[in-house]
């Protein structure tokens, strides 16, 4: 068993390294990017599961309806479609904020890191640019992780607001023809 974790060292390593060339608003950003991918994870497990059911409780309901023709039937209709969709769209907004917020939290670790730029140039002027790299480089590995983490959360949010409208799409298709199953 301690063989296995001796492998994961040198990983944790430059993680952490990784994490300290950055500073602490890579943290930040690390945080922000679980907690953005822990909600795309939640919606795709329940696009899975929970949609499924949630879709065949409102065929069950609609076709147990006597009237499907009337205005108020036309209502109910809208009704059930709008709670389902409910259930589609949950998240949807948060999972957005955490991608508008990542290239946002970048972008202050590059203020962050040009500051100790300019703090090592006030201490030791500019003929010292070893010095200065610690400081360039806190700048500009926040900017770049905040934006692999928004292209990613891009990517991800763009296929699950489009498989929430297909799915709305696709249980008001059936709601007008209730004969057939929902696949």
């Amino acid at each position: 068993m301690m063989e296995q974790l001796y492998y994961y060292i040198p990983a944790l390593e430059s993680i952490r390294d990784f994490l300290e060339l950055g500073g602490d608003v890579l943290l930040a950003i690390a945080l922000l990017t679980l907690v953005m991918w822990s909600l795309i994870f939640e919606r795709l497990f329940y696009l899975r599961s929970n949609h499924r059911r949630a879709v065949q409780r409102a065929l069950e309901l609609w076709k147990n309806r006597k009237d499907h023709e009337s205005w108020s039937a036309h209502q109910i209709r809208e009704r059930i479609i709008s709670v389902v969709s409910q259930g589609l769209e949950k998240n949807m907004a948060l999972i957005q904020t955490c991608v508008a917020l990542a290239p946002l939290l970048g972008l202050l670790g590059t203020v962050t890191g040009m500051v100790k730029v300019f703090e090592v140039m006030a201490l030791v002027g500019s003929s010292n640019p070893r010095s200065m790299a610690a400081g360039v480089s806190m700048a500009t590995v926040p900017t770049m992780a905040g934006m692999v983490a928004a292209l990613s959360g891009v990517a991800m949010s763009a296929y699950l607001q489009k498989k929430a409208q297909n799915e709305r799409a696709l249980l008001a298709e059936h709601l007008l023809t209730s004969d057939e199953d929902y696949a």
